[in-house]
């Protein structure tokens, strides 16, 4: 793949429309302005951190961008106004991913969305539809019984405890909020679980939902996959994130705070097997913990989509923006890469992450790579900087302590 010059010409032929206003959305945003100095045009719901003020793109809150009627006129008011482009579309967040796939058909000419079906990406996101994908592709994931509202409480399971339940459908799950609301619970006893399933579906929640045997071991078995398929169908990158440490609150609880680049081939080969068979299309990102009762990586869930983490990609060389240009707007051929450059990408504090990760192998290992200047925090970015944000930044940070102590 040839790098494209940083200093683009003004008449570049492309702009990027990004949609979302979290961490995801900046690291591509990030990673675009790196790259080609562009700064992206971003819309997401709220004034917010870590968007709001930054000065590598042009972020609007819109209240509404989410919805259907209000992401369209978005959308094909943004590609009108820059007829003279094509408009490479990009969702930053579940919801807008979702957006863009159900209206693949009726965008304007000049924009360009890569990404699967809406058919095909609600039966992958579907969990109980998704491991079905996954038994056919020898795929291991966690052993998995899927529960139903009509069943209630007069089912059996064939684990014991502790166990894991989460939402089939998180799309439909998170329009229903109620009290101790989590992305992913965990119940000690039959009774906690009893507990939680009514709750959910009380909310008005009316999907199925998973629950899992519980995997033992600390944040440091986790593993985050991230890939990019071409538009053929062929995956393109992979690289694979070794996570030490997870945000522990209750709505961010499994998001990703430390990782360090890692290889393995034989794990990559199984996902690359599953994407392509598939004939899957755009970025992809596999959770996935290695369990050391069968030595065996069992994934969780697929994101349509880059990750909250997806910087972690970039900082090790393989930057994401250029995939899909290269392969979108340009029609360049891109060669397979597998990721195997070591690399730190952190998110909280050096004083978190090092009170909280506590295998001595890997606080090593992280001192080794700040020492070599293999060390990145997205937030952290010369071209962005301004009063206003560093003592956003700065707070932001320091709030990680208080957290960490409280919810771990």
């Amino acid at each position: 793949m040839n790098r494209v010059p940083y200093n683009i010409s003004p008449n570049q032929p492309f702009v990027p429309l990004l949609f979302a206003g979290d961490i995801n959305v900046y690291s591509m945003a990030r990673a675009f302005h790196e790259l080609y100095g562009i700064r992206p045009y971003v819309y997401g719901k709220y004034p917010a951190w870590p968007c709001h003020r930054s000065r590598i793109m042009h972020y609007t809150a819109n209240s509404r961008a989410d919805e259907q009627d209000t992401f369209f006129s978005l959308v094909t008011g943004f590609a009108k106004e820059h007829q003279d482009k094509k408009v490479l579309l990009l969702g930053c967040g579940d919801s807008y991913v979702q957006l863009i796939s159900a209206n693949l058909d009726r965008l304007p000419d000049n924009v360009i969305a890569p990404y699967i079906p809406i058919d095909m990406m609600r039966d992958l996101t579907h969990k109980e539809k998704f491991y079905a994908m996954c038994e056919k592709a020898g795929v291991d994931y966690p052993a998995t019984f899927v529960h139903r509202k009509e069943m209630g409480n007069g089912f059996r399971l064939p684990f014991d405890a502790p166990y894991i339940i989460k939402p089939s459908n998180g799309v439909e799950y998170w329009k229903h909020p109620f009290p101790g609301q989590k992305k992913v619970f965990k119940a000690e006893t039959r009774e906690e679980l009893e507990k939680v399933l009514d709750a959910i579906y009380e909310s008005g929640y009316d999907d199925s939902v998973i629950i899992q045997d519980f995997i033992p071991g600390d944040d440091t078995y986790m593993r985050v996959l991230t890939n990019y398929s071409d538009q053929r169908g062929e995956v393109k990158l992979m690289c694979l994130g070794h996570v030490l440490l997870e945000e522990h609150t209750p709505h961010g609880i499994g998001n990703h705070a430390v990782i360090i680049t890692e290889s393995n081939e034989e794990l990559e080969d199984r996902f690359r097997k599953l994407l392509e068979g598939m004939n899957y299309v755009g970025f992809s990102n596999f959770d996935i913990k290695y369990d050391q009762r069968d030595g065996k990586y069992k994934v969780f869930e697929i994101n349509t989509r880059q990750g909250r983490s997806n910087y972690y990609v970039t900082a090790a060389g393989a930057n994401l923006a250029q995939y899909v240009v290269e392969d979108w707007i340009y029609n360049h051929p891109i060669d397979f890469r597998r990721v195997d450059k070591e690399f730190l990408w952190m998110v909280v504090p050096r004083g978190v992450a090092f009170k909280y990760i506590k295998p001595e192998e890997y606080r090593q290992k992280m001192k080794s790579l700040i020492r070599e200047g293999k060390v990145m925090n997205p937030l952290y970015y010369h071209a962005d900087k301004g009063f206003f944000r560093k003592l956003t930044l700065w707070k932001t940070q320091l709030a990680h302590y208080y957290k960490y102590r409280k919810y771990m």
